[in-house]
């Protein structure tokens, strides 16, 4: 393995851990990279990745791969103000440091810095600032990676080019893909010296569900937070809301946010920030016809998986896809790159595409209440109506609980689908939070923006979120 040409297409934290990795395994490693990086410590605009600024949290399974494979740049974020999420029965290591299984509040932005520092840093490591267009073959397996202007050989071409791009994407059928049927709006925050966070009601900060949208803050690093208003896609009422003043109408009326970003506690450090049209996405390694279409060509990250964002799970999927790679290769999996491919396909059907598939079970699940449909009890309920049925039997939590820090797969909930079924049958529902409806809230905002033109109006609400 040692000596491999290994080029990595993309340098997002997919990308950045995997280039750092193999490098430190005796891989030379070109890490092929459009962006100019951070015009400083506060400013970086990351062109081509819309979710960049947007809210994160990362979950233990990401922060465990960062952790073990670039352990300078977690001691960085640490450093930075980067706040761990503790599990309840975590014990700090002999080192001091959080648990393994601790999570961490921290700007996308602020783990991107450190992990780039860290591969900029790393011998046997050379970033390449280019395009890539195409993968090349020869002999029958991937040897060239084409750039703008001149190519680099390779042994083995790892594609982490995220959601948007196209590199290689030729090979491989066009896999499968839903709208999430939600769009959204952030902004970013910062505490005022010595002001205390507003409520939390979450591990990453705060939730609320309210009727025909759902609001979330995301706590970060160094007293900075991000504030987001979810809505029902069809619902262009609220697309509005990117907008300076339609925003702060909005904020001031939802109660959770009012407080999180009243002017004595927060001031906001990003404009309003706009998100486009969400998609859950799935591709495999794999042909049409089940073969792999280029050996020593392998595809990570968002190029494999893209999940409703509100979850919080793209990173964390994408690193658990490099955390078993580099097991395969530990394994010896460079020998036979085209088994390794099947591998790592294998590996993800059974571990990544069961989160795909949960949400698109309750996205739809989610739009069709957004759209006035009340929950069947007579259908096994899906994931987030169990979630939400914690509130009414909180015992749900020896089975829920697991699901929710992804240490099991969706499919481990149905042995508490029976107990949901009589929660929901006897008309108990989740209740919506303090603050307008949706079509209060849609007032709001195009009185906020008269220029606008009106748009249609949308489907009736439902009351229950």
């Amino acid at each position: 393995m040692a000596g491999t040409d290994t080029v990595v297409v993309g340098a997002g934290p997919t990308g950045l851990v995997s280039a750092v990795a193999l490098a430190r395994r005796g891989h030379r490693v070109a890490l092929v990279d459009n962006d100019p990086g951070p015009a400083d410590a506060e400013h970086w605009s990351r062109r081509g990745v819309m979710q960049f600024h947007h809210p994160h949290g990362f979950r233990p399974q990401a922060v465990d791969v960062i952790r073990a494979e670039v352990p300078e740049a977690y001691d960085a974020l640490l450093a930075h103000g980067a706040e761990p999420i503790v599990p309840p029965d975590g014990e700090p290591g002999p080192d001091g440091l959080p648990p393994r299984g601790s999570g961490l509040r921290c700007r996308r932005m602020v783990v991107e810095r450190e992990l780039r520092r860290a591969a900029e840093r790393e011998p046997g490591l050379t970033r390449v600032p280019a395009r890539a267009d195409a993968v090349l073959a020869d002999h029958g397996r991937a040897a060239e990676v084409r750039l703008r202007d001149g190519h680099l050989d390779a042994d083995l071409v790892l594609v982490a080019t995220g959601r948007t791009a196209s590199l290689a994407d030729d090979l491989r059928p066009p896999g499968d893909s839903t709208d999430c049927g939600l769009a959204y709006v952030s902004r970013q925050y910062r505490l005022h010296p010595g002001a205390e966070p507003g409520p939390v009601t979450s591990f990453i900060g705060a939730v609320a569900l309210h009727a025909g949208y759902i609001v979330i803050v995301f706590q970060h690093d160094a007293g900075t937070f991000s504030t987001l208003i979810a809505r029902p896609s069809t619902d262009r009422r609220l697309a509005d809301l990117r907008h300076e003043a339609a925003w702060s109408a909005a904020v001031a009326a939802i109660p959770l946010l009012a407080e999180w970003t009243d002017p004595a506690r927060a001031a906001p450090i990003s404009p309003v920030l706009p998100g486009g049209r969400l998609h859950n996405t799935y591709r495999g390694q794999l042909d049409d016809r089940g073969r792999v279409p280029l050996p020593g060509l392998v595809f990570l990250g968002d190029s494999v998986c893209t999940t409703n964002p509100t979850a919080g799970r793209g990173v964390s999927t994408s690193l658990m896809q490099v955390e078993h790679l580099l097991a395969l290769l530990d394994e010896g999996g460079a020998a036979d790159t085209e088994a390794l491919a099947r591998a790592q396909d294998a590996w993800c059907r059974e571990h990544i595409r069961p989160w795909f598939l949960d949400h698109l079970a309750t996205d739809a699940a989610q739009t069709a209440r957004w759209a006035g449909e009340d929950v069947d009890p007579a259908r096994p309920p899906t994931s987030d109506l169990v979630v939400s049925a914690l509130e009414a039997d909180p015992s749900l939590m020896r089975v829920v609980g697991p699901y929710l820090a992804m240490r099991a797969l969706p499919d481990s909930l149905a042995a508490v689908h029976p107990r949901v079924q009589e929660i929901y049958a006897s008309g108990w529902r989740p209740p919506v939070a303090e603050g307008p409806t949706v079509d209060e809230l849609a007032s709001l905002v195009g009185a906020a923006v008269p220029s606008a033109p009106a748009p249609p109006p949308a489907a009736p609400a439902t009351a229950r979120a």
